[in-house]
Order: C-alpha cells, then structure tokens, then sequence
C-alpha cells in the first residue's frame, strides 16, 4: 500500500500577489484528500521589494548569487512563508506533528531555459527552522540543467487532479498567473504543457505603472475600455507565439511591449487582450478547468467558470 503524507504547498507565483497555502493528502501521484486552504498577501513594500528583484535579477551571473536587493528579498520572501504557515495551521488548528512535507517554491526573479538557468529566491533552510517541518524546494533547476524548459511547474498536480475528477475525454487545464500556460491531459499517458504567452502581469504592470495601483480589481477599470486592436496585433507577432511546445517564459519577456499614451481604462482594456486571444486560440476540444487569478474577473474574457463542456 502506498504511503500517504499529508502535505503543505507553497506557492509565490509571477503575479507578485502573495503566498497561497493548501494541504492536501496525496501518496505522490494522486490526491487522495483536499485539506484546507490559506493565503498571506503581501504588503505593498514587500511587492516594491520584489520588483526591484526582477529588475537586479536580469544580470546574475550564477544562480545561487544575491547581490544588492535580492538578499533582501530573499529574507522577505522566507518570513512571508513562514508566517503564512504560522497562521494556516493555526487557523485550521494543526500541529507540526500533523504535516509530513511542506512543498516550497519560492519567488522566480529569472527564467532563462535557454542558458540553463531559473532562480527562485526564499531560503528553505532558514524556512524549516522556522517552521519545524521538513521542507522540500528547489523544484525547477533540476529539469533546466538537463535541458528542460522547468515550467510549467504544476502539470504533474493538474493529472491527478483531473484523475480525482474521474471525467472521461481529454481535457485542458488553463493556468492564467502573471504568465499563462496551459495543460492537455489524454488518460494516464498523454500529458503535454508549456507557458502559452503573458497572463496578468501585463495588466497589473500596467496599473502598477499608471495607477499606482497592484491590479486592477476584479478587471472594472479594463471592462470600462476598448482594446486596440493594433497594439494586440502587433503583440501577437512576438516571436514567442511562433515557437512550438515545449516552451517557457520568464515574468519580463514582454516587458517591452509598451502601451503608448491612451485612457487609463482603454490601456487596461488593451493590456488584457493578449492573454484572452491566446487562449481561446490554443484550447482543442476537450474539457477545461481554470484556475489562478485569471478567473476571478467581474468581466472575465477566459474565466468566471470552473469547468466548461467544449465536447459532447
């Protein structure tokens, strides 16, 4: 019979929003109980602290370095974790006893599949210390130094999900984080992923840079716009698109995709288009789920449901 741990996952992902807790009881390849769930935001200076990173991260020399702001974001990003996980097992009113494992993945400040290179900063040593609960991390570099692309990280989680599910037929799961990325899973033998283009982090940079504002809230500045349609146009002719799977993105791949001066509503309208066109584009028939911030949209192009049909 095989062995059941009861598990903690942590995960920081390219929206920059703050830390989701979950715990699930699984025996490695299927989830065999959904536990409770948490989320620590982070503070406003602590999302500052972080996008100063990515911007020092771009000229590491090597992927253990931590020069100027990182080390500083690396402690940050360690005691956000450790306090999400202070709070969530004392929310849910769990002992160290209770958890076998904590799953986590830290903060990406770079992703270069190409130069074998990803760097996710947080400190599992310091993390486990604090915690008292064995830590397991540093789940890209392996599959980047042996020439994979070490993301999409969650395809592995997303089979046995749909196993839980025990739906027929193919299915897509839809990942919309700051970078989207999508997952086709046929049965136990078929599962095929990569990024598929950016996913919120162009809307929130957007807002971050003529709002002052984290992201735009439940997508009401973007659904009072209209897109420009040539600005997406031109978008989609990045290289990126042309590439065929397997194939991964860095958070600042299309930072040069500048808006140019247009009303705050009509920018964000426009910046939330790409990922909408991109989407719809890539899904086969099959069943889809949704899942991460990209759903939870008031006018939402690609959320505002769990699960759709998009076969008989």
């Amino acid at each position: 019979m095989a062995l059941i741990l009861t598990a903690i996952g942590l995960m920081s992902g390219t929206s920059l929003d703050g830390v989701d807790v979950a715990l699930i009881e699984t025996d490695g390849r299927r989830v065999k109980a959904f536990g409770p769930t948490g989320y620590r935001p982070y503070t406003q200076n602590e999302r500052g602290l972080l996008r100063q990173a990515l911007t020092e991260a771009v000229n590491l020399p090597q992927r253990d370095a931590r020069p100027g702001i990182l080390a500083e974001a690396e402690r940050a990003v360690t005691v956000a974790h450790a306090e999400a996980v202070a709070t969530f097992t004392a929310q849910n009113r769990l002992s160290r006893e209770d958890i076998d494992i904590v799953g986590f993945h830290g903060q990406t400040v770079l992703h270069r599949p190409a130069q074998k290179m990803t760097v996710q900063i947080g400190d599992a040593t310091a993390l486990a210390k604090a915690i008292h609960i064995p830590v397991m991390h540093d789940f890209r570099a392996a599959d980047v130094a042996a020439g994979g692309q070490g993301a999409p990280f969650v395809p592995v989680y997303h089979r046995a999900l749909a196993q839980s599910l025990e739906r027929e037929g193919p299915m897509v799961v839809v990942n919309i984080g700051g970078v989207s990325n999508i997952t086709y899973i046929d049965g136990a033998d078929t599962l095929i992923a990569c990024d598929t283009g950016p996913g919120n982090a162009l809307l929130d940079d957007y807002m971050y840079r003529t709002m002052g504002q984290a992201l735009d809230c439940e997508g009401r500045l973007a659904a009072q716009g209209i897109a420009d349609e040539a600005w997406v146009a031109r978008a989609l002719e990045h290289p990126f698109f042309a590439l065929p799977p397997p194939k991964s993105l860095d958070r600042n791949d299309f930072a040069s995709l500048a808006l140019c001066e247009m009303r705050p509503a009509d920018g964000a309208a426009t910046a939330r288009k790409p990922p909408e066109v991109v989407v719809a584009a890539e899904q086969p028939d099959s069943r889809r789920l949704s899942g991460e911030g990209g759903i939870r949209t008031r006018d939402p192009p690609f959320g505002r449901y769990a699960i759709s049909s998009r076969a008989p």
